[in-house]
């Protein structure tokens, strides 16, 4: 039988031990008796008869079957260009089909796309590596790309091949490492994976590291899906972002799980539409400026809050599809609600159909275990200094922002990439060139990350949950900062939480830990957290770890938003804690949302509403980046614990003092600077939030006595547990 072929090469493709199979499949101009001829090759294991089709159907060839297997060979004597063909396989039951050969496309990964993917700077990787629906050459289908510079051999294996490796072998595209394949006639849905054999001749099958969806946990394989189709309706907000989310404007997060916000009667989910619905006019109603969701990018184990993921370019399953969370984050837009996304670039789990020993070596991981290992978690560290790596990083960064519009990422476990010494004792650790604990390559990626955001999408909040005293978290990279917008203030959130939690009668002895925060708050551009952190793994909910009796207990936790509030500082309020969940969070069912019929509960949610919008509408509290924006009027009254101190922008000031004591201080001194009179304007112990109700019948005027270096003294009810406002009253002009 005559054929153009080397038997080598027939095994080569037969066994999936070629790196290029195009390069013996489909179509090719040959020399055959010194004349040039086409000849047409293909490999499907499963028809009895194959035949190539001239695309104009102007003739019909039956190919040869040149092994038993399924390897066929037509040579085409009357032909001497190549020209556009179909192949149609006769299987065993009769049953013809007709298809587009994908051995007959050219790459569509170019070489300017490997020379910017190898470099590190291919910041929209995502638009080639991963399943695209596309047309080539006029032929709709979806085109598969994925990095395994390691691998012997990869195949698309999928629903659309009865999951057969031999159908859709990949081709290489030499040093870049990426291996590529078109495959006519598919599209929306299908599921498929990357199944990719290594020199050992271990066969892994991995989802696709790019997938835009994947199935639900504990189904593993990704799914083909366009993310073109929806039609977004928040021009207008994105158009005044950049002001909404400047500086100097109020920001008041309200964080939360959207698998456990709320359920369905039956325990279910809500899907990203449903939960759209429900949680935005909650957020409305309470006066939160953004929402921030834990992890929503796909993750295998739910237990893991989504903080080990492994689709960081897919929003999870669970809530429904793509086009659902873009419904979710257009209809905040809408309603001019801002969405935060937390992102995991620290480290990723090791499921094997994951990132992990991807295509037989350690691709996205350190080989070394005192590199690779992240211990507390039992997950991997991504190899900062592996320039694709870092590109797929920071492509998942730009990709949320452009394709889903969100308006900020909050980084988590900053640390822990910081230092290479994280979490781990003498000798369990490399140090890097200089011999110090910095991971260099870890903050080369933050700062181009970061930078990159911004030169892309401006106005977006890169936000980094760092908990030591790293310098200028939250300055640019060009100042030799790491480039965030914001840092989360741990410090001020632990400090608080240690001094809220003694009882009053103790509270004197750490008055530093109440005042101290304020002396470093300007240092970065801080946010206030009271988190999910801070009520799991025994650590009680927020109102349980109050002191006093049920009545102290929601004033205690009325004076802590209080003076969340009016610290510099944005604020972050994790859900439940806004009615005073008593539980720690589960993840397995919704809040406990019927304490809202309790007085007290109730009561505490309207408070937190109205500190919310007290927050929004005064200018003197959004300036958290000067000192001018801050004064002290009292810090030293440890003995009776009350602070007091001014906040100030834009012409504005405010007076807040704290009692932090369940006694009432009856007539109490503080000095100020003006005469006249001053109204109170907010009271934590107002009957409505469920105080007692002692206050200063809405003003107080001053006296002409000299006190605390000051001209005047304002005598003041300070309330019990309780957070007083006060704004001075210009005395009215008279002709």
């Amino acid at each position: 039988m005559k054929q153009s072929v080397e038997t080598e090469d027939i095994y080569r493709i037969i066994y999936q031990e070629h790196p290029d199979p195009f390069e013996i499949l489909g179509m090719h101009s040959i020399e055959s008796e010194g004349k040039k001829i086409i000849a047409i090759r293909a490999f499907l294991p499963r028809a009895k008869e194959v035949y190539a089709i001239a695309a104009d159907q102007s003739k019909e060839y039956p190919m040869a079957k040149l092994h038993k297997i399924g390897f066929y060979e037509v040579l085409c004597d009357d032909r001497d260009e190549v020209f556009p063909y179909q192949l149609k396989t006769i299987q065993e039951d009769g049953t013809a089909t007709v298809f587009y050969d994908s051995y007959s496309f050219l790459p569509g990964f170019s070489n300017l796309d490997q020379y910017f993917f190898q470099e590190g700077h291919h910041y929209k990787s995502f638009e080639k590596l991963g399943a695209h629906l596309m047309e080539m050459q006029g032929i709709r289908g979806v085109y598969f790309a994925v990095w395994a510079p390691n691998a012997k051999s990869v195949s698309v294996i999928g629903s659309f091949n009865h999951w057969d490796r031999r159908l859709h072998m990949m081709r290489s595209l030499g040093q870049s490492g990426v291996w590529e394949i078109f495959i006519p006639g598919i599209g929306q849905g299908e599921q498929y994976k990357f199944q990719i054999t290594t020199f050992y001749n271990l066969i892994f099958d991995k989802s696709d590291p790019y997938g835009f969806y994947h199935e639900t946990s504990p189904k593993t394989a990704s799914i083909v899906y366009s993310l073109e189709e929806y039609k977004w309706h928040d021009q207008d907000w994105k158009e005044k972002r950049v002001a909404v989310q400047k500086y100097d404007a109020p920001i008041s997060i309200y964080e939360l799980h959207p698998g456990s916000w709320l359920r369905k009667p039956d325990n279910t989910f809500y899907n990203y539409k449903e939960l759209a619905e429900r949680l935005v006019a909650y957020v409305k109603e309470m006066g939160y400026t953004h929402i921030e969701l834990l992890p929503i990018m796909e993750h295998p184990f739910y237990g893991s809050w989504g903080y080990q993921c492994l689709g960081l370019f897919a929003p999870t399953s669970r809530y429904g599809t793509p086009s659902d969370f873009m419904y979710f984050v257009d209809h905040c837009h809408i309603n001019q609600i801002g969405v935060i996304l937390d992102w995991v670039p620290a480290h990723f789990p090791t499921d094997s159909h994951g990132l992990a020993f991807f295509d037989g070596t350690h691709l996205y991981e350190h080989a070394d275990p005192k590199q690779r290992e992240h211990r507390d978690w039992n997950t991997f560290i991504y190899n900062y200094g592996r320039f694709e790596v870092k590109n797929f990083l920071v492509s998942s960064a730009l990709f949320w922002c452009e394709k889903y519009h969100i308006d900020g990422l909050r980084v988590d476990a900053v640390a822990s990439m910081l230092y290479l010494d994280y979490s781990r004792k003498e000798g369990e650790w490399v140090p890097n060139q200089y011999g110090g604990r910095e991971n260099l390559d870890a903050i080369a990626f933050i700062r181009e990350c970061n930078d990159m955001v911004q030169k892309y999408h401006p106005g977006t909040l890169m936000i980094a949950e760092e908990s030591t005293a790293w310098p200028q978290v939250s300055k640019p990279s060009h100042v030799g900062g790491l480039g965030f917008n914001f840092k989360w203030n741990m410090g001020w959130m632990h400090d608080i939480l240690e001094y809220m939690s003694k009882d009053p009668v103790y509270r004197k002895y750490d008055h530093n830990k109440l005042t101290f925060s304020i002396w470093y708050a300007f240092s970065e551009n801080f946010i206030l957290p009271l988190s999910h952190d801070e009520i799991v793994y025994g650590k009680g909910s927020l109102i349980n770890k109050m002191p006093g009796d049920a009545w102290q207990r929601f004033a205690n936790l009325r004076l802590l938003y209080g003076y969340m509030f009016a610290h510099p500082g944005k604020k972050l309020l994790f859900m439940g804690d806004d009615f005073g969940q008593w539980n720690e969070w589960w993840h397995e069912s919704g809040l406990d949302w019927h304490l809202l019929e309790d007085d007290l509960h109730r009561e505490l949610h309207h408070y937190v509403r109205d500190l919310n919008h007290f927050y929004r509408a005064h200018p003197a509290l959004h300036n958290d980046q000067s000192f001018d924006s801050f004064q002290w009027i009292d810090f030293r009254d440890s003995d009776n614990s009350v602070i007091a101190f001014y906040r100030r922008n834009a012409g504005e000031e405010i007076m807040f003092i704290f009692n932090f004591t369940p006694m009432p201080r009856f007539d109490y001194r503080l000095g100020v600077e003006k005469a006249g009179s001053y109204a109170e304007i907010f009271n934590s112990d107002a009957r409505m939030f469920g105080g007692s109700n002692l206050g200063n019948l809405g003003n107080s005027q001053t006296i002409d006595m000299p006190w605390q270096g000051k001209p005047y003294t304002l005598i003041l009810q300070l309330p019990p547990l309780a957070m007083t406002v006060f704004q001075f009253q210009k005395p009215d002009i008279v002709d």
